[in-house]
């Protein structure tokens, strides 16, 4: 049975086919949905006169800062992110103002993860240039590098890291990790080992970012902490735009200290002009490590789930406590 309510939804992927479930289940929910018409993530007015009479904001990745959450209008109830992270929601405005928030953890996490180890193994056997060597007609010999023995360094072991970690150990890898609040269980039932961020960056071959965007992770990866790691390095992020240092991150690669780069999240989105494109053995892909038919689908659902049940007063165990 359909509502009064008025639902605006902006992911840029929610009308793929992927998310029929969701959409289906929205649209017979709602009295009226209404769609981000733009197709990309919006910000400031953009969002603001995309919500007058809305209830429900079903969220992708825009940029909702305390001056678009202090504008909004009383109607809004509820913000769902189609997503984990919600470092661009400013939580202490949507707390002010009585707006409830949602989000999809462990949605995404087996999509993310496996974009990650696929960006590993692209990046050590130089796949790509060895690609495009064979379509212009050449047959290099190339050496590469095994995964096997090798030591990986997870930073965050959330449901990400962990799916990344499961994933290495069973190519014979030694894993070790660091995270703020980290399981200790899972890590000792994994053979994990547990370390400070320093000894992670310091003695990795590989280095897999899974945290959030924040003052204490921006340009976590810089100039000084890539000096510390071991010469080839190849890291991988598929988390957040900014924990990465670009510039320094484009000059390791040019003196051989990193080896290889994965980055899946940018500073700017879309990227446009970058000191990464160009070089060798680098790996950009544009903000695509949840997009699997899978993840979709269950962050599409879980998004609209949060929405109903906030709004029909029901528990939604996925609502953010917020300070």
């Amino acid at each position: 049975m359909k509502t009064k309510y008025r639902i605006l939804v902006t992911p840029t992927s929610f009308l793929k086919p992927q998310n029929a479930r969701a959409k289906n289940l929205l649209e017979d929910f709602a009295a009226e949905v209404v769609y981000n018409d733009l197709g990309v993530p919006l910000q400031g007015d953009e969002i603001l006169k995309r919500l007058e009479g809305i209830d429900g904001y079903i969220a992708g990745l825009d940029y909702i800062t305390s001056d678009v959450i202090e504008d909004m209008p009383s109607s809004v109830q509820v913000i769902s992110r189609y997503g984990v992270g919600v470092e661009r929601v400013d939580l202490a405005a949507c707390a002010k103002k009585g707006i409830k928030l949602c989000n999809t953890p462990g949605a995404n996490s087996v999509a993310v993860c496996e974009l990650a180890f696929a960006g590993m193994l692209a990046v050590s056997r130089n796949l790509i240039r060895l690609h495009e060597a064979v379509e212009r007609g050449e047959w290099p010999r190339n050496e590469g590098c095994e995964l096997y023995g090798k030591t990986l360094g997870i930073i965050g072991l959330g449901a990400i890291g962990k799916n990344l970690a499961l994933r290495a150990k069973a190519f014979g890898m030694n894993v070790t990790a660091f995270d703020p609040f980290m399981d200790t269980i899972f890590a000792k039932e994994n053979d994990i080992e547990v370390s400070d961020l320093h000894s992670v960056l310091t003695y990795s071959d590989y280095v897999s970012l899974h945290l959030p965007l924040n003052e204490q992770t921006r340009h976590m990866i810089n100039a000084e902490t890539i000096k510390d790691m071991k010469k080839g390095v190849i890291i991988v992020n598929t988390s957040r735009g900014g924990i990465v240092d670009e510039n320094a991150a484009a000059e390791a690669l040019k003196f051989g200290k990193i080896g290889g780069l994965v980055i899946d999240a940018f500073e700017q989105e879309p990227l446009k002009d970058s000191p990464l494109k160009g070089l060798p053995n680098v790996l950009l892909t544009p903000h695509t490590g949840a997009h699997t038919a899978e993840a979709i689908d269950k962050m599409g659902y879980m998004a609209v789930e949060n929405l109903i049940n906030v709004l029909n007063g029901k528990p939604c165990k996925h609502e953010l406590k917020l300070s």
